[in-house]
């Protein structure tokens, strides 16, 4: 019975990651609603930690719940999109457990010992080295001569690793560049670079196939200043000018918003599978929109007083929307399922963005407790994403395929 239920979880590398990532999903928001309902109710104190909290949740967030989420879609993926060989099991499966067993030890070093940190970063910075291996391989030897989106996506895998060096860095010599270093790292060099490039690959495609009468736009022109843009926005960030950064914003902002016009927004609700991608997308152009009005009250010397709301919008909003959107729809797809958004997954999604929206709210000045109420509210969503989903990752298809 054990080793038919590890032939059916290990059968397809989505399956273990993105089964990863729902139980990091629920984790991860599990502690930091822990750590704020005792920070703003004083119901009980707040968990003592190895690492300052805000750290240690930028570093769960950024390198130890999309990563498995997006490994599962790439090492699915690229095979496909460049005809190329099937990742082997045993690749995929070694970079499953040094994720995980990284995360594990990352946790018990949180609450018991720094040097524990150390190690569960150690081996965080080894999976993502045998995936990135994985996929290069993929990449290397497939016959495709196009490319280009695998070309790019190489450059935010690489982005990743990086900043999880930068944080085992950090970690070892307590310098505080290699901490800002991995913190601007994961989120512009990697994740949003990723998901940008994943949405104008995909999207466009998705909304061709049921979309009647619809004009594919999906011109490469645009996509690499868009890369460029995120790029330089890190390392203005890196470098604490950010009363600059509307001169990168704003043109990023009307490309991203481009995008959505072209991809003919208001159509998509037709199809709720394909709407909840497009929803997504488009808080990317809020979330920039954000960015630079905040840069340009730097600028104009009024003060920042958005504070972290431009960070939540393309973080919740954009990142973590584009992820489930994307995860259930690998998920319904390769289980033999209807690629049908039911209910649950339709509201679950819109929840997503009440909670972004919260999150904004409370950096305004009478709503720091919406902070709480936005955690809370997160972590339902990611319970009930979760047994949605996650259980399906554990059961074979119902078309009895295998994958």
């Amino acid at each position: 019975m054990a080793g038919t239920f590890w032939q059916t979880f290990s059968s397809a590398p989505h399956r273990m990651m993105m089964f990863g990532g729902a139980v990091q999903f629920i984790a991860v928001l599990l502690y930091w609603s822990i750590e704020l309902t005792g920070r703003y109710t004083g119901l009980w104190p707040s968990p003592t930690t190895t690492l300052p909290g805000i750290f240690a949740h930028g570093f769960l967030m950024q390198y130890t719940l999309f990563p498995f989420f997006i490994f599962g879609f790439l090492m699915t993926t690229y095979p496909r999109w460049m005809s190329g060989t099937p990742i082997p099991l045993q690749r995929y499966q070694t970079t499953f457990l040094l994720l995980a067993g990284g995360v594990l030890l990352f946790y018990c070093g949180l609450f018991f010992s720094r040097p524990l940190t150390l190690i569960g970063v150690a081996l965080l910075l080894a999976g993502y080295a045998g995936g990135l291996h994985a996929l290069w391989r993929v990449y290397r030897e497939a016959p495709a001569h196009d490319k280009f989106y695998e070309t790019c996506l190489n450059a935010a895998l690489s982005g990743g690793a990086i900043g999880v060096a930068a944080y085992l860095a950090w970690l070892v010599g307590d310098n505080p560049f290699w901490l800002q270093l991995s913190l601007q790292a994961g989120l512009w060099w990697f994740l949003l670079p990723i998901a940008v490039t994943v949405g104008h690959r995909m999207i466009p495609f998705f909304s061709v196939t049921v979309l009647p009468g619809y004009q594919m736009y999906q011109p490469r022109g645009t996509l690499v200043p868009m890369l460029v843009l995120l790029a330089l926005h890190g390392l203005l960030e890196l470098l604490a000018l950010h009363r600059w950064l509307w001169l990168v914003d704003l043109p990023l902002l009307m490309l991203a918003a481009l995008h959505s016009w072209k991809w003919q927004f208001r159509r998509t609700f037709a199809v709720r599978l394909l709407a909840i991608l497009h929803v997504a997308f488009a808080w990317l152009s809020i979330a920039m929109a954000l960015y630079a009005i905040n840069s340009l009250a730097l600028f104009f010397n009024f003060g920042p007083f958005l504070g972290r709301a431009p960070l939540h919008a393309v973080a919740i909003g954009f990142l973590l929307s584009i992820t489930l959107a994307m995860a259930s729809r690998v998920t319904l797809g390769h289980s033999g399922r209807e690629l049908k958004a039911d209910t649950t997954t339709w509201v679950l999604f819109w929840g997503l963005s009440g909670v972004a929206i919260l999150r904004i709210v409370a950096e305004l000045p009478f709503g720091p407790h919406f902070n709480l109420l936005a955690a809370l509210a997160w972590l339902l969503i990611a319970v009930l994403w979760s047994a949605k989903y996650a259980v399906i990752y554990l059961r074979p298809r119902l078309d009895g395929r295998p994958g």
